[in-house]
């Protein structure tokens, strides 16, 4: 387990210049063409909280010394999903910091920024038990996310061997109405980063009566904002009050929203009654943001896109899971 804190710290100290040196913004360069969602900026974004959150020596320390190392190492594989730039990470560094090795199954719409990672663990220590998964390779235990029909196929493709499988999620912001300009913002970044693909992007406002807050669409995709006049011309075609965002549309709607671009609201009278909604549909959540109510994937306005160590996927322990195969 040292070692890998060792290789982990490491790869925090040459990912603190990516996106500044040539070799870096050419990796920036064609992970943005492989993949038009992903902009620029974002993957630089991307980069820098998995090196703040996740890469700090301390963190890894006090993380991973919570958990007993592995008796037998076991081949995992990790099945990664491609809807924000390297989401795949973190499974990637559960499975090696808890001392099995690693087969990565990269998504296609990320392959160019999880094979720079994998490379770049590979030359700091060319033993690690890291690479890319091979056809026909059988593992003996697989971490896979996807959308709810992958998760399906995922369910018979790996049955019969231990399996931490993720289908579709999403997240929430509970107001209170006293928030600040600053959390207002960050909530801003909670909604539109990453175009608001992440299972942790907001798409669920609940408000107290009578109170809607001012937001701007912080969203700058050139595909996203296609999405948006679409959704926007669907709404006035058929007559349904929205409010215009310039860039994203808010209808009152007590559902997660199916169309990108159009965020929910929904109006409360109590915050127990919201905490009863919150329990009653916690398969379906991934993070709430808030500061007045309680649950146990609560994050801070601005922080939804910023998990730590401990932030694990769908309240699951990644790292317990793979201490039991």
């Amino acid at each position: 387990m040292n070692r890998m804190i060792d290789i982990f710290s490491v790869l925090g100290h040459r990912l603190a210049a990516f996106g500044k040196t040539p070799d870096t913004v050419e990796v920036v360069r064609r992970a943005a063409v492989e993949n038009p969602w992903f902009l620029p900026q974002e993957i630089i974004r991307a980069v820098k909280a998995i090196r703040c959150e996740m890469l700090e020596r301390q963190r890894l320390e006090a993380w991973a010394g919570a958990y007993p190392p592995v008796r037998t190492p076991k081949r995992v594989l990790v099945v990664m999903a491609g809807n924000i730039p390297l989401v795949g990470f973190f499974d990637l560094l559960c499975v090696l910091a808890s001392g099995h090795a690693c087969r990565v199954k990269p998504s296609s719409k990320d392959t160019v920024l999880i094979g720079y990672v994998v490379d770049l663990l590979r030359t700091i220590d060319p033993a690690i038990p890291l690479r890319m998964a091979e056809q026909g390779e059988r593992p003996d235990a697989v971490i896979a996310t996807g959308s709810d029909n992958a998760n399906r196929y995922f369910r018979m493709l790996f049955g019969g061997i231990p399996s931490l499988l993720r289908g579709s999620r999403q997240s929430v912001a509970v107001l209170s109405g006293r928030e600040t300009a600053a959390e207002l913002s960050g909530l801003e970044e909670d909604i539109f980063s990453y175009s608001g693909l992440g299972c942790r992007n907001v798409s669920l406002l609940f408000l107290p009566r009578g109170y809607l807050p001012e937001l701007r669409c912080t969203a700058l995709n050139e595909k996203y904002r296609r999405n948006y006049l679409r959704e926007r011309a669907l709404l006035r075609m058929r007559r349904m009050p929205f409010v215009d965002l310039d860039g994203a549309v808010l209808c009152e709607d007590r559902s997660f929203p199916a169309a990108l671009s159009r965020i929910h609201y929904t109006f409360y009278d109590s915050l127990a009654d919201v905490e009863a909604w919150l329990a009653a549909h916690d398969d379906r959540l991934q993070c709430v943001v808030s500061q007045c109510v309680r649950h146990s994937r609560r994050v801070a306005f601005g922080r939804a896109q910023h998990p730590g160590l401990t932030d694990y996927a769908d309240d699951v322990d990644t790292m317990r899971f793979l201490g039991t195969i």
